[in-house]
């Protein structure tokens, strides 16, 4: 018996947000959100997962703005199956033209036994009450079944059916460890369609992790057996290995659409600059081999590919650039232009701006102008982005002085504007220039923050091309940070916190990103204290 629906839409459902805001170093603000789940919007995906409202106050804020700012798609938040976590995550959404609660609840054995420390009646009966209490606030409810792919079938049939009478309409079955193979998960999803006979009056989702390299065959897969939702993130970010990779799972189905009788409703000239501004905002860097959006996805060095390209470009490509985005950077600025070209250029970019934000975006871009003879597209996307980190209050790095040279260590002086205003100095030496000055910056904060991680990228080519820094920082002492004592049970945890910047000068950009990640990072600590439970302290330390 066939277990295809009569629907040849497959539901793109984005989880960049919050799975994929669990990657370790990335740590957004409300208006960082806000502005990717404006562009996933652009990107015409179906449902938004916006976050997961209970894990922080932070959280709660920012799922809620996307709530009542974004139009267009189902905006979705996440819940565990109990009443708190639902009540808080419809508090959050209510106010969305299209909400959705999404709760879950493990079903494989190792995790009722280990995790949850349960039984399975004890799961069927949290199952039943959370999807009721979920129903009874929001006619849209997705439920999961956790670790779905390593339980026992017959049991997760029985949970699945249990969530379908209380009212569920969209079932998702997680690859939550990245463990199954395409041909199992299949099977997997095949059987329970012949256990549950009422899966097929709901949406059956997939949810697929990366760990062995599958997510996107995995999520595939599911769709061949029957699957109509695909979870995604955004250049595959996620826990540990990542999650199905938006851009992949759409350009497959746009691509080989004609063999498999399936499209997606996304506007894939989009993707580009989605996966761009994800990883501007992210700090994550997209591999230069990546499928799709890597900057080698469409370059050709072979002299036998080069000739046949330039031929007839079928001859090496099964894809044209610009069904992603990829001719988008068309617009040039220059150092004359003016007010209303930066915001006709903003606007046709997607960007709406005015009042005092298009001032300090027009003043940046003067600054930029006067040191780069071309301002492209993605130099102003890079302007905008930029100015969302700003958004948030914390330390700010106002100047910086260096002194270097090969014959003594350099030295570094900072001005640091603190979050009540005040502007603190600090100096110190280091083993080159910009480690003196985020040395310099903890001198002058008086934050204990250790370098974990640093890069720096071009913007765009060329010798004046905007350099865009990205630091993650580990705080050495986070009571101290905050001036407050911990719980016994967050000792010898880490919190971390991440930052991006971008300049001309990629020393001013490496001490803007370095005092962004120290706020960030002391922002976690204060929350992190506040929380009220250990499983709230657990999910805020779990995303950087």
């Amino acid at each position: 018996m066939s277990t295809t629906p009569s629907s040849d839409a497959v539901l793109i459902f984005d989880t960049t947000l919050r799975d994929g805001e669990q990657s370790p170093g990335i740590s957004l603000n409300t208006a960082e959100k806000l502005e990717i789940a404006q562009q996933l919007a652009r990107l015409n995906v179906d449902i938004i997962e916006a976050g997961f409202p209970i894990a922080s106050p932070g959280d709660f804020e920012a799922v809620q703005a996307i709530a009542r700012q974004v139009h267009g798609p189902v905006i979705c938040g996440l819940a565990r199956a109990n009443a708190a976590d639902i009540d808080r995550a419809w508090e959050a959404i209510r106010d969305s033209e299209r909400p959705r609660i999404h709760t879950f609840l493990s079903t494989s054995d190792i995790h009722i036994e280990h995790q949850l420390m349960s039984t399975r009646e004890d799961v069927k009966g949290l199952a039943r009450a959370s999807v009721a209490q979920a129903k009874a606030l929001c006619a849209d409810v997705e439920f999961s079944p956790m670790d779905a792919t390593r339980a026992d079938v017959e049991f997760t049939a029985e949970v699945l059916q249990i969530a379908l009478d209380e009212g569920a309409t969209t079932i998702n079955v997680p690859d939550t460890v990245g463990y199954t193979m395409p041909d199992e998960y299949a099977a997997f999803l095949a059987r329970l369609y012949e256990l549950v006979p009422d899966l097929r009056k709901a949406v059956l989702s997939v949810h697929c992790h990366n760990d062995l390299g599958l997510a996107v065959a995995n999520s595939f897969a599911g769709v061949q057996a029957g699957a109509r939702q695909v979870e995604t993130a955004i250049n595959g970010i996620g826990e540990r290995a990542g999650n199905a990779a938006l851009e992949e799972m759409v350009m497959l189905l746009h691509t080989r659409g004609s063999s498999v009788g399936l499209h997606t409703n996304v506007t894939t000239t989009e993707i580009a600059r989605t996966s761009r501004l994800v990883s501007r905002l992210t700090g994550y860097a997209v591999q230069p081999n990546k499928a799709i959006i890597g900057r080698n996805a469409f370059a050709h060095e072979s002299g036998i590919h080069q000739d046949g390209v330039l031929k007839h470009r079928e001859t090496y490509e099964i894809m044209d650039a610009r069904s992603i985005g990829l001719d988008a950077n068309s617009i040039v600025l220059g150092k004359h232009s003016g007010r209303a070209a930066l915001k006709q250029a903003l606007q046709d970019l997607g960007f709406t701006i005015d009042g005092a934000t298009l001032n300090t975006a027009f003043k940046k871009f003067k600054e930029i102008a006067d040191k780069k003879k071309q301002v492209t597209a993605m130099d102003l996307e890079a302007l905008v982005t930029d100015e969302l980190r700003d958004e948030i209050s914390g330390y700010t790095l106002e100047w910086f002085d260096v002194e270097a040279s090969s014959r003594r260590p350099p030295h570094a002086t900072v001005a640091v504007k603190t979050p009540d205003g005040e502007i603190v100095e600090g100096r110190f030496t280091g083993d080159g220039p910009i480690d003196a000055i985020f040395r310099a910056i903890n001198a002058a904060t008086g934050v204990d923050a250790r370098l974990r991680e640093f890069r720096v990228d071009a913007v765009t080519g060329g010798q004046d091309a905007l350099g865009e820094a990205s630091v993650v920082v580990e705080l050495g002492d986070p009571a101290a940070a905050i001036k407050a004592d911990f719980d016994g049970v967050l000792k010898g945890e880490r919190v971390t916190g991440a930052g991006q910047a971008v300049a001309t000068d990629i020393i001013q950009a490496a001490g803007t990103a370095y005092a962004r990640a120290v706020t960030s990072a002391v922002h976690k600590a204060q929350a992190v204290a506040q929380a009220g439970d250990a499983d709230e302290r657990a999910a805020l330390l779990s995303t950087p």
